[in-house]
Order: C-alpha cells, then structure tokens, then sequence
C-alpha cells in the first residue's frame, strides 16, 4: 500500500529533529456549494533539521517516531539540488 505524501508549510521548527507543518485542503461545501478551506497541522521528523518556518515542504507516512509523530520529511528535488549548489531541475510534463 503506497504511502501519503501532504503538502504544506512549515509553522514550526523550533524543536529538536521535529517541524510542525501546516496542511491546508480545500473542498465545496455539500449543502452551501461554495469552497471551504480547512487546514490541520500535523508533527514531522526532521533529521537533519533542515525545514525553516515559512517553507513549503512534503511530508510522507512513516512509522511512529513519538506519541504525536508519525510523518516524516522527504528531500524532493528541489531541496537536494539547492543543498548542492546547483539549479532546480523542471519538470515539462
């Protein structure tokens, strides 16, 4: 079974090898038919704490770190090629 991977903004970052991260959906409302935003924050591992508060970022499904933290960050493409000092590669699909 594939795992979830969210999108969302780092809010937090000031624990160690833990980032809280802002997950925002948005769906149309079944009575009301207008498009509702609602939004959960959810408790990420971090290894390396390299996540900064403001940053949009992708959290996976892992196993249970702690009591409050089963997510963990995942280093996309865009974040490695920064970290080695080179250009993010595009996708033209």
């Amino acid at each position: 079974m594939p795992k979830r991977v969210l999108q969302g903004t780092v809010v937090s970052d000031k624990t160690d090898k833990t980032i809280t991260v802002k997950v925002e959906r948005r769906f149309t409302h079944p009575v009301m038919k207008k498009t509702v935003r609602r939004s959960k924050h959810y408790h990420a591992h971090d290894e390396a704490n390299s996540a900064k508060t403001g940053q949009t970022v992708f959290i996976e499904e892992s196993r249970p770190y702690s009591k409050t933290k089963t997510w963990k960050l995942v280093e996309d493409q865009a974040a490695a090629a920064e970290a080695a000092g080179q250009a993010p590669v595009a996708d033209h699909a």
